[in-house]
């Protein structure tokens, strides 16, 4: 059985809870429908897997349309491991409806990109002093390395450079609802990327 959806992040907003009356932030994904394109098993492929596709493609090229065959024309290719593939076929559609109220799921995405940023938003350090004369160390790293011994920078020390736009998996969140008429799916708490983001959706191991 398939475990898992892809779906695009549409926001975020807030719903109340019914018999507390709590307000929740809850990010609204418009998960699938999605399409199952190919099956892969042990025995050809070394794993069992399905593949997905998802949104619509304004056009395809040939490897693509031999691909797809006439199966449909997606924008997205996703791959989901599964334990088994007895009672999944080509062609199957995926939807909301595996989840409810209550499941809990990881949620896979790219986080926001933001540039060249620098120790103290990239690492979240302190700075460096604000008086006794310091008036350009404010956001500065520090030392880097020692001088004789080891006479380098170590490999790794934490330094500015490239923020963000990293694949990002948040665990165990919690389904506030799910609308299958609308594709609909509100998950408690932040996902990551921005709005219109590709997201995987699967069921957390162990989860409900």
């Amino acid at each position: 059985m398939i475990q898992g959806i892809i779906g695009k992040k549409l926001g975020m907003t807030q719903v109340f809870k019914e018999k507390s009356g709590e307000v929740v932030g809850v990010t609204a994904i418009e998960a699938g429908p999605c399409t199952v394109v190919q099956l892969k098993t042990a025995d050809k492929d070394g794993y069992n897997a399905a593949q997905l596709g998802f949104g619509q493609a304004k056009k395809l090229n040939s490897p693509e349309r031999g691909h797809l065959k006439e199966l449909g024309q997606f924008r997205y290719l996703r791959e989901f491991r599964l334990d088994d593939v007895q009672g999944v076929e080509t062609g199957q559609k995926v939807d909301v409806s595996m989840f409810k109220a209550g499941d809990l799921i990881d949620v896979t995405g790219t986080s926001k990109g933001k540039g060249f940023a620098g120790v103290v938003k990239r690492h979240h350090f302190a700075g460096g002093l604000k008086t006794h004369g310091q008036s350009d160390r404010h956001r500065a790293p520090g030392a880097i390395g020692s001088t004789t011994s080891p006479g380098r920078v170590w490999k790794g020390t934490r330094m500015a450079g490239r923020l963000g736009d990293d694949r990002v998996t948040v665990r165990r969140l919690q389904v506030v609802e799910a609308y299958p008429e609308r594709n609909l799916l509100l998950v408690n708490g932040a996902v990551p990327g921005a709005a219109k983001g590709l997201l995987l959706i699967k069921k957390s191991v162990g989860g409900k």
